[in-house]
């Protein structure tokens, strides 16, 4: 029997030219490609975008000389033929300067995701994201689940995933590993859980 290898659903210049046209139709739309698959990543409601100011906030004031980009798309997985769009990444400043829709992923020292409400989070935020942000190199990976109430940090990526992941509930301290070296206390997410 024959053996069946992988095969996106698409190419990776298609991908962005529907992208772009699906973003000018429908305002606010976020399409990403992950796995040659392509999904509809969920807009934010009011308590994710607040914990991404929060962390914002937390980031500018711990590491002043780098900056929080929300939303930037980002080429991820190996050899960059993914298209991903974190809820934010940390990087100095001027790191995706003339880039355009998708920027290059070498200068992020972490991609962060905050869980949405929608069906498919936990494969997108747990499963896909992890093994995307490791495949690119992405130093430290920050998952913010609002559904379990948990942080999850993963370090150490190795090409193919991250070699450490490290989950603490709301309300306790966590280290996020350097490149980034800044300790949150994670007791206001207590205040934007459902």
């Amino acid at each position: 029997m024959p053996m069946m290898t992988h095969r996106p659903h698409m190419l990776t210049e298609d991908f962005e030219a529907v992208a772009r046209i699906a973003t000018r139709e429908r305002e606010g739309a976020r399409l990403e490609f992950i796995d040659g698959v392509i999904r509809s990543k969920a807009m934010p409601d009011g308590d994710h975008g607040r914990i991404i100011q929060w962390l914002l906030r937390i980031c500018m004031q711990s590491r002043p000389d780098l900056f929080l980009h929300p939303g930037q798309g980002i080429k991820a997985e190996a050899y960059r033929t993914g298209r991903a769009i974190p809820d934010a990444v940390l990087a100095h400043s001027d790191a995706f300067v003339g880039q355009g829709d998708w920027g290059d992923p070498d200068p992020i020292l972490m991609a962060v995701e905050v869980t949405s409400w929608d069906s498919d989070s936990h494969r997108r935020d747990h499963v896909e994201k992890p093994r995307a942000y490791a495949e690119t190199g992405i130093p430290v990976y920050l998952l913010i689940d609002r559904a379990k109430c948990e942080v999850s940090v993963y370090s150490q990526p190795n090409g193919q995933r991250y070699e450490s992941v490290h989950v603490v509930a709301y309300g306790k301290e966590v280290r996020l590993p350097e490149p980034v070296g800044i300790t949150l206390d994670t007791e206001p997410l207590k205040d934007w859980a459902r």
